[in-house]
């Protein structure tokens, strides 16, 4: 596997509590030999989302974070992707395109004729 090329972590389901810090190991071993870059997490095994995944989802994206890489979700089902928009875990998603802040110092135009605030 090249460094251009994501490593794969298959994530297997149901999601149980005693084997997040193995899965959080994984992560961190697939993102050391790269000096960072991303880890495709497989998630269509998860089974039904509940905030387990959420758990551990949050605790992936945290541990590649420290590594210097990112987790990015290879087809989540719909209700899962639902889930991580209520908690407010903004994760990448295989296909879409990654959102960005504005770039600094970047303000809205002001039409002439507008009033001062």
């Amino acid at each position: 596997m090249d460094a251009e090329t994501p490593a794969v972590l298959v994530l297997p389901g149901p999601v149980r509590r005693d084997g997040v810090p193995g899965l959080c190991a994984e992560v961190r071993d697939l993102l050391a030999g790269r000096g960072g870059g991303v880890v495709v997490c497989d998630v269509s095994g998860l089974g039904p989302p509940g905030l387990a995944a959420v758990d551990l989802l949050a605790r992936l994206e945290l541990t590649a974070r420290r590594a210097g890489g990112r987790i990015r979700l290879r087809d989540p089902a719909p209700a899962l992707g639902a889930l991580l928009d209520l908690v407010g875990l903004r994760l990448q998603v295989e296909g879409q395109v990654e959102q960005r802040e504005p770039a600094p110092g970047v303000e809205e135009a002001v039409e002439t004729g507008d009033p001062a605030v």
